[in-house]
C-alpha cells in the first residue's frame, strides 16, 4: 500500500511539475520539508495567479500508532501589504493513506478531509520559501473524528 500512495504522490507531483506559469507567491515551484506535528515531504506548485497545489507526504509515530499519508492541497494566496514577498493563503483538500495499530498488529487505510490556513512567505534574494501553517482534519475512514493538531513549519528550495 505504501509503493502504490508513492508512485501515485509521484504522478501527480509529475504532473504539476510540467505545468510552469507565473505566480503572485513569487515562485513557480517549491519542494522541501515539513516539520511540525508530522514530519515529511511537500512540493508546491502553481495553477496560474494566486493558486497553488501543495502535494505533502508526511508520517507519525509514537507507542501506539504508525501512519503514513499523502495530501493534496488546492490553495488561494493574498499577498499582505506593505511585506513583499509575504502571503497568507487558505484552502482544502484530501488525504488518503494508511495506520497501523501497533497493540493489535491491525492496519487500516486512511482518509481525511483537510483544510489549511497559513503565511508564505519567499526570500527576494535566495530561492528559498518558509511557510507556517494549521492543517486541521476530518478523518472519515476509519473512525470519524476532527484532529486540529495540524501545525507545520515547511521550508522549501524555489524553483
Amino acid at each position: 500500500m505504501k509503493k502504490l500512495l508513492t508512485i501515485i504522490c509521484l504522478a501527480v507531483i509529475a504532473t504539476f511539475a510540467f505545468n510552469l506559469k507565473s505566480s503572485a507567491q513569487g515562485y513557480d515551484n517549491a519542494i522541501g520539508g515539513r516539520f511540525g506535528a508530522a514530519n515529511g515531504v511537500t512540493f508546491k506548485t502553481t495553477l496560474g495567479g494566486n493558486k497553488m497545489v501543495d502535494i505533502i507526504a508526511n508520517f507519525r509515530s509514537n507507542s501506539n500508532y504508525n501512519y503514513f499519508r499523502v495530501t493534496g492541497l488546492y490553495e488561494i494566496y493574498n499577498p499582505i501589504s506593505n511585506a513583499a514577498g509575504l502571503n497568507w493563503y487558505y484552502g482544502v483538500g484530501g488525504t488518503v493513506g494508511t495506520v497501523k495499530y501497533k497493540p493489535k498488529n491491525q492496519s487500516d487505510l486512511y482518509l481525511g478531509i483537510d483544510g489549511v490556513l497559513g503565511l508564505d512567505y519567499k526570500f527576494a534574494d535566495a530561492p528559498i520559501n518558509i511557510s507556517l501553517d494549521w492543517k486541521p482534519t476530518i478523518g472519515l475512514v476509519p473512525d470519524t473524528d476532527f484532529d486540529a493538531s495540524g501545525v507545520g513549519l515547511s521550508l522549501r528550495y524555489t524553483f
